[in-house]
């Protein structure tokens, strides 16, 4: 197919960042990662330590109380910031006072169990509007999608990826699900094109689009990675990736093979049927060192 690259071992091999041996955390970039709710604090706590896993010097956590408190508690790993909280249990609408002025972030990843509840829309609508022309790449995944495809007149801000499953796209797109997995490259390429941005489809071999036409598909990836918070887990690969400096459209193939491949080495132990998303986690290394 014309503009469009198959994902393998070969391709993705020369994007993997070099590590540098006179360093040190800030040379490997600081991921700001906005996630998780008194819900879903799984979520918060997944995308974080996969960012960490690919490579990240930093990770900063801003989340509402009740998750930073979860996550300390689980790892040592990664730093915070406490954005207070609603009665809900999620971020209040006022959270990006907490983040705006929050210096050296190299990547940002938003969305990742955050729910759609009213307090969390409204700081996503300022959130979108203060980064919209950042240079920062952002990571736009889960209820952060679901929020703007409720928006009359949905913006996503410069230099982003959208993370969505199909469903996520068929709200976005207003298109059916079963019209979207008929053509995913084309609802992908249309997606891309439409708001401006690189956009991963995840399923059997995830689509990759950027908004000049080109697209990929993976090769990676199996059924294991039909459990809850794998995403979670591609969501903070990217980010980590975009972290060290990649190019965002590198960072998302790279990170989407490498997802992929982690979910198949776990599956080769545990098996299709109980590999979960923290198990994924675990594996992320030796999919590095099989592409390294």
């Amino acid at each position: 197919m014309s503009n469009c690259i198959e994902l393998d071992r070969n391709y993705i091999s020369k994007f993997i960042p070099k590590r540098e041996e006179n360093s040190n955390k800030g040379t490997f970039g600081t991921v700001l990662n906005i996630a998780g709710s008194i819900y879903y604090p799984g979520a918060a706590y997944l995308s974080s330590i996969a960012a960490l896993k690919s490579g990240a010097g930093l990770v900063r956590l801003a989340s509402e109380t009740n998750v930073i408190l979860q996550t300390s508690n689980k790892t040592p790993d990664v730093t915070f910031i406490d954005m207070g909280q609603t009665d809900e249990g999620t971020v209040p609408k006022n959270g990006l006072k907490y983040i705006k002025d929050v210096q050296h972030i190299n990547a940002i990843s938003i969305g990742s169990g955050l729910t759609t509840l009213r307090s969390v829309k409204e700081f996503l609508d300022k959130f979108l509007k203060f980064y919209f022309k950042s240079s920062i790449p952002i990571v736009i995944d889960a209820d952060a999608i679901n929020l703007i495809s409720q928006m009359s007149k949905p913006f996503i801000p410069l230099n982003s990826v959208i993370t969505p499953h199909p469903m996520e796209l068929s709200r976005l797109l207003k298109i059916g699900v079963s019209e979207i997995q008929s053509d995913r490259i084309k609802y992908c390429k249309q997606a891309s094109m439409q708001f401006d941005c690189i956009v991963v489809l995840k399923g059997k071999n995830t689509v990759i689009s950027i908004p000049n036409g080109l697209t990929f598909v993976n090769t990676t990836g199996n059924s294991a990675l039909s459990h809850a918070g794998t995403g979670d887990v591609l969501t903070g690969m990217i980010a980590g990736l975009a972290a060290q400096g990649m190019r965002l459209e590198d960072a998302c193939v790279t990170g989407v093979y490498l997802h992929g491949l982690a979910g198949e080495f776990a599956s080769l132990e545990l098996s299709e049927f109980s590999t979960l998303a923290s198990d994924v986690l675990n594996y992320i290394p030796k999919a590095f060192k099989a592409v390294i």
